[in-house]
């Protein structure tokens, strides 16, 4: 077999659509086996379905995933694992946005589901994964944060706290399998506007051609970014080309961090 992650075996939360669903093809494209977690199970089993008719039976798997709960994550992951012949990467790609306001409009409601689907996801995933990684060494985990957890804005505090969180907490994992002495790597992505539905309510607002060339007006490079840029990122930190890189956060936001 052939590819950059060929023998790899991939779990991806939120691979129904957007970034997950291009990481998933990215992927499967390069040789791996991929199991599409998603809360959506009819869309993660269509695109299954769909890589399955493109790169053979036994590609893809996909599993209903409310990446909030626990009994969820447990069951996903032991299902892949039998499916897969183990699992040896781990992207923790789903979560949500909202237009929030700012911290004196945002409800805590609010707030601890952007918390809870955006920084438990990774918790639960990791805390439940890593038995299944050490198992099949060299092991990554791909956490996708965003630009939003570096850089903060005055209107979304719940987002920009929770993809911070999404960030430190890639780098105590790394550490934590480092000091177990495990090949077991773990490092964020930090995209900004990507072409996917979660820029929708901004182009229902706006219109799409004027709510995209907005939002690229403010990355140096001119446009917002496409979902196989961020796959290009993610098959790179799941592959042995990455394995001396753990704890490091990788920024794919068209410059928009160099200002």
């Amino acid at each position: 077999m052939v590819g950059r992650v060929a023998g790899k075996k991939i779990f991806i939360t939120g691979a129904a659509q957007g970034l997950g669903a291009a990481m998933a093809a990215a992927c499967a494209a390069e040789g791996a086996k991929v199991a599409l977690a998603d809360i959506n199970a009819g869309g993660a089993s269509d695109r299954a379905d769909a890589l399955n008719a493109k790169h053979g039976a036994g590609t893809a798997f996909a599993y209903a995933l409310d990446v909030t709960n626990e009994e969820q994550w447990i069951a996903a992951l032991e299902a892949a694992n039998a499916a897969l012949g183990g699992i040896s990467g781990l992207v923790n790609n789903a979560g949500i946005s909202s237009r929030e306001g700012g911290i004196e409009e945002l409800s805590l409601e609010g707030f601890r589901k952007l918390m809870s689907v955006n920084v438990d996801s990774v918790f639960l995933g990791a805390k439940h994964g890593i038995k299944y990684l050490a198992k099949n060494q060299p092991g990554s985990i791909v956490n996708i944060s965003s630009i939003a957890g570096l850089i903060a804005n005055h209107t979304s505090p719940g987002y920009n706290a929770s993809k911070a969180a999404v960030w430190l907490l890639s780098k105590n994992i790394a550490l934590h399998c480092a000091k177990k002495g495990l090949d077991v790597r773990s490092n964020s992505i930090h995209p900004t506007f990507i072409d996917t539905p979660i820029l929708d309510p901004i182009r229902n607002m706006f219109g799409k051609d004027e709510a995209e060339a907005k939002l690229g007006r403010q990355v140096p490079l001119g446009r917002i970014g496409k979902p196989e840029e961020i796959a290009a990122a993610a098959l790179y930190l799941l592959s042995d080309e990455s394995r001396f890189v753990t704890g490091a956060e990788l920024k794919v936001d068209g410059g928009i961090s160099a200002m």
